[in-house]
C-alpha cells in the first residue's frame, strides 16, 4: 500500500513530491520548515523548532501515527552552533520516545529566514 499525504501547497505540485508518504506501516515525512500562513514563524533554533514539531505533529496525526511512532529524525540546520537550541525542542518531544536522530550543517535555505529543517520517519508495529 502507498498513500501520499499533501498540503495544498504550489511547490508539492511543481516540485513532484508529498508533504508525506506512507509505504504499508510506515511513514516517510518531507523536510519542513517554519512556514506558517504569514510566513516563517519565530525568528531563532528554539521557536523554529519548536513550531515545526507542532506542525509535524499534525502531519503524523492526519496520517493515523503518532510521536511515538517516530524512528528516525534530521534536523537540518543553517548554523551548526545552534544545535543545543535546536536539540531542546527536539527533547521536549522525543525525549522519551528516542528516535535515531542526525544534526546536519547545510547552507542557508532559499528564505534566508529560515533556519531549520526537520525530517521524520515513522513506524508501526505490524500487528
Amino acid at each position: 500500500m502507498r498513500k501520499t499525504y499533501g498540503t495544498g501547497s504550489v511547490w508539492e505540485q511543481s516540485l513532484g513530491y508529498s508533504r508525506a508518504v506512507q509505504v504499508d506501516n510506515t511513514l516517510y515525512i518531507s523536510a519542513t520548515a517554519a512556514s506558517g500562513p504569514d510566513g516563517i514563524v519565530g525568528e531563532d533554533f528554539y521557536s523554529q523548532s519548536k513550531y515545526i514539531l507542532e506542525k509535524l505533529g499534525t502531519v503524523l496525526e492526519d496520517a493515523g501515527f503518532s510521536y511515538e511512532d517516530v524512528v528516525q529524525s534530521k534536523l537540518y540546520l543553517t548554523d551548526i552552533s545552534k544545535w543545543e537550541d535546536a536539540g531542546r525542542a527536539h527533547g521536549e518531544v522525543f525525549g522519551e520516545i528516542r528516535p535515531t536522530l542526525s544534526l546536519v550543517h547545510v547552507l542557508p535555505f532559499l528564505d534566508p529566514k529560515m533556519l531549520v529543517e526537520i525530517e521524520l520517519v515513522a513506524q508501526k508495529s505490524a500487528n
